[in-house]
């Protein structure tokens, strides 16, 4: 095969001998090593925190269930390569899923719970999901009005319903059939996880990692020096950072604290409690904890650190956390490649202010310019990336082709710069996201459907800075006259559409017009400039 017709993706192969250098390198698949994490950790504990209150279970256990739910899923004839799709909560169930899916040689297509009919219709369609699970009601969520809204899928089979209403059709978590599941051999090259993730694209888009990939990952953490003792994880499993907090506990047997949703009271009465040594977040989960630490007098100084990334982070928020006795730090990473570089608790409290860290182990960064090219040191430019938790590729084929420079080198749309002692610095976006809250919010997305509201002729969306979320969706339109614009209007038309509340604009400015480059392309750097100097006046209904 000549180089060029090497897809660009492909990473050489003399790596690979690098990276089993390092212990980076696994020739297991996920389910193989699971089961051995099992028998290595039988006890293994995880706490869960839901409605239901505490929950504990044992990590055989968790291993034994999922050895069930593979023979049931079986006996519904998913086979080695189709996908398990599930939009769960976090809780017991969601842990015994990727321990069946894994067994299985399927892969896992956990969906963050926040997606409604619209991205779900799109997610499982390009997924070619055999198999969806998702609970009857959770919370304000009626998961089943979802399905009702979804068109016809031929390739989801199964519907699998957890909880007491079950439409007929479907199937009953409780009511699934029992068989023995019969030894597999899985690939660990083939795909074990897909997780979807907004960017530039207006429908979210489908990122594929293999066991080798995740396990990387989760092995690179403990190079870079990541503690024993409880970790606690805050995140939803359709987040790669809920994934990983599984995962640390599935295939390395991590005590772990487990929250199904988010809550900072509770959250500093546990990390008192467990005396968490390790915890990930985003500014909006620091903030939040320290806060109610400091309101209910809960000690959470065990941390040996607490890693902030996934938006902005501002280095007051660093500080303060320094002087309440945590170690805070930076690190920057996505979907596609999860920790690319991150500081540690012994950097000089300047390059932990000011910097996402060095590059982890078997990491390489290189800062280019648009053609590609690197740039002298300490000068800006896209980050490009390569490494051995790198994803493989997207579902839709067409992106990779501009993702990726040859060699395997995955362009991430941000724009960083290396300083001489190797440490990274995120300073913008190349890409047109919003981070909302650490989740990534395609602007173009947005405004496809700020323009099927009535009323709107033309629509940007930018990201509004806010001091707890990071960013707010913030809708700058101009209108037509035909009907009453205001924020009401838009929130009414999003929910109609069953988008993401999340993704629903919470601040709307109309203009007259847009400022435009000489090729009548809207320039949002001038539109956030504009609303930095003059604050936001939200239209309302009258």
């Amino acid at each position: 095969m000549s180089d060029t017709t090497i897809p660009v993706q492909v990473m050489p192969a003399d790596l690979r001998a690098d990276w089993r250098r390092l212990g980076l390198w696994s020739d297991k698949s996920l389910g193989r090593a699971m089961a051995d994490a099992a028998n290595d950790s039988p006890e293994a504990p995880l706490h869960f925190f839901g409605n239901d209150g505490e929950q504990v279970a044992l990590l055989r256990d968790v291993h034994a269930q999922g050895q069930r739910l593979a023979g049931s899923l079986y006996a519904l004839g998913l086979r080695p390569g189709d996908t398990i799709a599930m939009q769960l909560p976090n809780g017991l169930k969601n842990l015994a899923v990727f321990q069946a899916a894994a067994a299985l040689g399927c892969t896992l297509l956990p969906i963050i719970h926040i997606y409604g009919p619209h991205e779900l219709a799109h997610i499982l369609a390009d997924s070619g999901a055999k198999a969806l699970i998702v609970p009857d009601r959770w919370k304000s969520i009626d998961f089943l009005d979802r399905l009702a809204r979804l068109p016809e899928l031929p390739k989801l089979e199964h519907r699998i319903v957890i909880g007491e209403t079950v439409p007929h059709g479907m199937i009953a978590f409780g009511s699934l059939p029992r068989d023995e599941l019969p030894a597999i051999a899985v690939d660990p090259d083939a795909r074990a996880l897909l997780l979807y993730t907004s960017g530039t694209t207006a429908a979210p888009k489908g990122v594929s990692h293999t066991s080798r990939s995740l396990m990387s990952e989760l092995r690179a953490q403990l190079a870079g020096g990541q503690t024993s003792g409880f970790g606690l994880s805050p995140w939803p499993s359709g987040h790669i950072a809920g994934t990983l907090g599984i995962l640390g506990h599935a295939l390395q047997g991590r005590p772990m604290v487990l929250l199904e949703a988010w809550d900072p009271t509770l959250a500093a009465e546990l990390v008192d409690r467990f005396k968490v040594r390790q915890m990930s977040g985003t500014p909006f989960h620091l903030s939040g904890l320290m806060e109610a630490a400091a309101r209910d007098g809960r000690d959470i100084t065990t941390f040996a650190q607490f890693i902030v990334g996934a938006s902005t982070v501002p280095p007051a928020l660093v500080a303060a956390s320094e002087a309440v006795g945590i170690r805070c730090c930076r690190c920057y990473g996505s979907t596609e490649m999860p920790t690319i570089s991150q500081c540690e608790p012994d950097d000089p409290l300047a390059k932990r202010l000011n910097t996402d860290g060095r590059p982890n182990a078997g990491v390489e960064v290189r800062i280019v310019d648009d053609a590609g090219a690197d740039l002298p040191v300490g000068s800006e430019g896209e980050v490009a990336v390569r490494g051995a938790e790198r994803f493989i590729e997207y579902t839709d084929t067409a992106l990779n082709a501009a993702s990726f420079l040859p060699g395997g080198w995955f362009l991430t749309g941000d724009i960083g710069r290396l300083d001489p002692e190797g440490f990274l610095a995120i300073t913008d976006r190349k890409k047109d996201i919003i981070i909302r809250g650490g989740e990534n919010i395609s602007s173009r997305e947005v405004e496809e459907l700020l323009l099927t509201v009535p009323g709107i002729r033309e629509a940007a969306a930018i990201g509004a800075p806010d001091a707890r979320l990071g960013e707010k969706v913030c809708a700058v339109v101009t209108v037509d006259g035909t009907a009453a614009v205001c924020i009401e209007t838009i929130d009414a038309a999003f929910r109609q559409i069953g988008t993401a509340r999340q993704k629903t604009p919470e601040l709307l400015i109309v203009v007259e017009e847009f400022p435009r480059t000489p090729s009548g392309k809207v320039q949002k750097a001038e539109l956030r400039r504009n609303l930095a100097a003059a604050g936001v006046v939200t239209a309302k209904c009258e």
